[in-house]
């Protein structure tokens, strides 16, 4: 892991300010300096960044890390572009491939390697998996989904209700508090329930539901859990055991690896579920999901990608974010004129935030804060049921800023400046 000691402060008496709100972050205010932590060098293991651009944009897909881009070129290099269960070398070590990458996401995910499916992205993952489902659904089944879902995990269960007969019922996103209570997806799982769909942390204002109690309560009913992993799998320590789902899913290009999907299915679940599939596909395991031969160099990436997870350590990243975000998150409730959208603090919460400045549109914001090379993203970002809860326009939606591991409190400073300069102040 790279770990350097803390360098000197060469800010201007940097304001650190950390309400009452935001008192679970181990810091004093005001700070002359942000505090400092391992990670504080790692940016120099993503090439993308040699351009001096500050990446807010990580919730959408971050950049790839050295070992992830290399591990890339060299099995494209290597001769061993083949395809699966051969007799020659080459088709053995695609096999050994698929074999090594399923244990390290298990691995970092905490699962039974047998359950893990590769794919294109997560949104196709679940296109395939729920076409599965429907054969399964008829009138009087319900789903339940959540307001606070990114549309991965929404529309391919509404597109399996239209085409069953079954119904979809949404839980609420509380508006006040920008979160998912954890009543408001139990209160709703009853003998009719037969899939609850919720997410691991929101993509969109990175609230964190309680899906431990949420699976809890599905299964108490006789009822199966997705939960959509995207966007906590970068942030936090993963353990799918504990959390006892029956499917998980993440997507590789969100923690510093190439743009692919990985859908973790429960091995029995996998085996039994009526899978769309070509004749010479494999009648159990990953390959009845896996359409077609796998992106071998992806998954070399996406090997390389989860293996720095684990050697850095969670909670190194943790620690790094977390100190990163409190200084973007009450920067911004400092600022007036700036609206930030979502929970206000950092309890149960990943690194991103939403936020909208007053007499700009979300895509004016983000358009000036690019001239300033600080790369934000604007609209609902896909969170579309999110959006009428909090407030926000169903299409401009707001500015989101995400910090990720390569993220630092210079960062943050200039996008606080570039916003501080269009609220004028």
């Amino acid at each position: 892991m790279d770990r350097v000691s803390d360098p000197p402060c060469g800010l201007d008496l940097l304001r650190l300010h950390v309400s009452a709100l935001l008192s679970t972050v181990d810091v004093v205010a005001p700070l002359a300096c942000p505090r400092m932590t391992g990670l504080t060098d790692i940016r120099r293991r993503f090439p993308g960044l040699s351009d001096g651009w500050s990446r807010f944009d990580g919730p959408a897909g971050t950049q790839a890390v050295d070992t992830s881009i290399e591990a890339v070129a060299d099995w494209q290099r290597s001769g061993n572009n083949a395809n699966s269960h051969g007799a020659f070398p080459a088709a053995r070590e695609c096999d050994a491939l698929a074999d090594r990458v399923s244990a390290t996401v298990g691995e970092l995910l905490g699962v039974d390697p047998a359950g893990m499916v590769f794919g294109p992205s997560t949104t196709a993952n679940m296109m395939a998996l729920t076409r599965a489902i429907a054969a399964d659904l008829g009138p009087g089944d319900e789903i339940i989904c959540t307001e606070l879902d990114h549309d991965s995990n929404l529309a391919p269960w509404l597109l399996a209700a239209r085409d069953t007969g079954a119904t979809v019922r949404m839980a609420c996103l509380d508006p006040d508090s920008g979160r998912l209570h954890t009543e408001a997806v139990v209160d709703l799982i009853g003998p009719a329930t037969r899939w609850v769909a919720v997410t691991g942390a929101s993509n969109a204002i990175g609230a964190i539901p309680d899906t431990t109690e949420i699976t809890g309560a599905a299964h108490a009913a006789g009822a199966r859990v997705v939960v959509d992993g995207v966007h906590l799998t970068p942030h936090r320590h993963i353990d799918v055991n504990a959390i006892g789902c029956d499917v998980f899913t993440t997507s590789s290009y969100k923690w510093y690896g190439p743009h692919a999907g990985v859908m973790w299915v429960e091995p029995d679940l996998l085996d039994s579920l009526p899978a769309y599939k070509v004749r010479p596909a494999p009648a159990s395991g990953p390959g009845r999901f896996q359409y077609g031969t796998p992106s071998w160099e992806a998954m070399a990436g996406i090997d390389a990608a989860a293996r720095f997870l684990l050697e850095t350590t969670m909670a190194a990243v943790i620690e790094h974010e977390e100190a990163v975000f409190a200084h973007l998150l009450a920067g911004l409730h400092d600022l007036p004129g700036v609206q930030v959208v979502g929970p206000p603090d950092l309890v149960d919460r990943a690194p991103t935030t939403m936020f909208l400045v007053d007499g700009h549109t979300p895509l004016q914001v983000a358009t000036r804060l690019a001239d300033e090379m600080v790369a934000v993203w604007d609209g609902h970002n896909y969170a579309v049921e999110a959006m009428g809860p909090l407030g926000l326009d169903a299409d401009d939606g707001a500015v989101r800023a995400g910090v990720c591991i390569y993220i630092g409190h210079d960062d943050v400073e200039r996008l606080l400046e570039a916003v501080a300069t269009l609220v004028g102040h």
